[in-house]
């Protein structure tokens, strides 16, 4: 592995990134079965030392370039599931790979520091230009962390010490908060609560799976709080077609979410905050209107709860770079989380949020300078190229061969819908699904599923007409299989 990867740096060296960003293949290429005999090799290898019960195949990542994976089998194919949406710019990009290269890259990734104490001296100018540059409208202070999960966790910590705070009269904890906490009781630990959504996927930590109901697997055996889940629109598609039954959708959802409030009122556990996503993606891409989100945004004001829009999976992705944006709120989130595409973990936040204590939000790492570092790359390639841009035109151009592939499938898909090349389809069955997901990649389409029985796309940035056209062949091909 290492002399390889010294190899590959010294080509860079010799011939410059051009190399590598001529070094995407012209199509997918398939030696063996997926998983194949190396593949197979290797998991009984991890397996000895590491649980590898979710592994599906091992990656070259050194021979990945652009828009395709290539698996320890030499295995080429055409990626438009991209590590679950967290690839911006696809695989090893140049200009990221010379960012890579570089001293002050390999000094934050030698000597990593602990942010929250030791930050770099260039780690400011770090957020500014990878983070404040893109920052939602409204929002402009930012904590990084490590993932989404921990981003999601901490803006719910963050919530929490916001609404404790305003029963005090905006003061800090005073000594008999401090004491009470310590053998968890009141007033130091409150009965607070979150409300999520029928559908959600907010992470896998103890607190984030009291807010996910997307599988079962995720929750089983895991103690949860008492916490409201309130109903998610489930729309039918086309959505002109369906524009009353939607509707209905909107105010059944909007009602659900005021009782809930006022039932965990009476138990005296109030509602601090509500944590959404844009697009329920992990849980079978469910979306909802602009009318639903600013519904919420009215809920959240009139009752001083904590609006958190989960943008882990959309954030960069949606032919923008946040869906949220589309919904032309009366006034901002309070606040927004981010991962996967933007390489690392993190939330914005609305000034009146600001923690004013040490150590409350907090660990030992707050965040990885490396991944900022290639962010602001990111950003800037994003912005020199305008690939944001690029995804909306293609993303509009995906949308309408989805809907034909759908009409012309006989039956086999539903329910195609999207944002972008942001986009889902469903199946009537998982297990019809998971055949397809099972022959597509036989075929060099490296896709995945999401909720019950949908089949999600989740492409890079640097996806262009000529691989959505190859996908589209793909995807033909393998339903005639089906």
């Amino acid at each position: 592995m290492l002399p390889r990867l010294a190899k590959a740096f010294l080509i860079q060296q010799v011939r410059g990134v051009s190399a590598i960003a001529n070094a995407e293949p012209t199509g997918p290429s398939i030696q063996t079965s997926i998983p194949g005999p190396k593949s197979k090799e290797l998991r009984k290898e991890m397996d000895k030392v590491h649980q590898t019960t979710s592994v599906r195949f091992h990656v070259d990542y050194e021979k990945s370039f652009g828009n395709y994976v290539v698996d320890a089998d030499g295995n080429t194919l055409l990626d438009v599931y991209t590590q679950i949406s967290s690839l911006p710019l696809g695989y090893n990009h140049p200009d990221l790979v010379k960012v890579a290269s570089q001293p002050h890259l390999i000094t934050s990734l030698v000597s990593r520091p602990a942010l929250g104490s030791f930050p770099r001296t260039d780690f400011a100018d770090g957020i500014s230009h990878a983070l404040t540059s893109i920052a939602p409208k409204g929002l402009k202070a930012v904590q990084t962390m490590l993932c989404g999960t921990s981003a999601n966790e901490n803006a719910i910590k963050t919530a929490f010490i916001w609404y404790q705070a305003q029963r005090r009269g905006g003061l800090g904890p005073d000594a008999l908060h401090l004491e009470s906490c310590m053998t968890q009781q009141k007033p130091g630990t409150p009965n607070l609560s979150v409300m999520g959504f029928e559908g959600a996927f907010h992470g896998r930590s103890l607190c984030m799976l009291s807010v996910t109901r997307s599988k079962p697997i995720h929750k089983v055996d895991i103690p949860a709080f008492d916490w409201p889940i309130a109903k998610f629109p489930r729309y039918k598609y086309p959505l002109a077609q369906n524009s009353a039954y939607n509707k209905k959708q909107d105010q059944e959802c909007l009602a659900d979410v005021e009782a809930k409030i006022s039932e965990w009122k009476r138990r005296d556990n109030d509602v601090a905050a509500i944590i959404v996503e844009p697009i329920q993606a992990e849980g079978g891409d469910h979306y909802g209107s602009p009318a639903f989100f600013q519904g919420l945004r009215d809920i959240t004001a009139k009752h001083g709860i904590v609006f958190i829009v989960d943008e882990v999976q959309t954030g960069g992705g949606t032919g923008d770079f946040w869906a949220h944006d589309h919904w032309n709120l009366s006034s901002p989130p309070d606040i927004v989380t981010f991962s996967k595409k933007l390489l690392t973990g993190g939330y914005f936040y609305g000034e009146h949020l600001r923690v004013k204590e040490a150590y409350r939000i907090y660990n030992t790492w707050m965040g990885d300078p490396t991944k900022l570092l290639l962010l602001e790359k990111a950003v800037e390639v994003i912005k020199r190229d305008g690939l944001i841009e690029q995804s909306r035109s293609v993303g509009a151009e995906f949308q309408k061969r989805l809907g034909e592939l759908q009409a012309s499938s006989g039956g086999k898909l539903d329910q195609a819908r999207g944002r972008g090349t942001f986009a889902a389809v469903d199946f009537p069955s998982g297990s019809l699904r998971d055949k397809f997901v099972e022959l597509a990649i036989s075929n060099g389409l490296h896709c995945g599923g999401c909720g019950d029985r949908s089949l999600r796309f989740r492409p890079s940035l640097v996806y262009t007409k000529k691989h959505m056209d190859l996908t589209f062949d793909l995807l033909d091909k393998t339903l005639k299989q089906l």
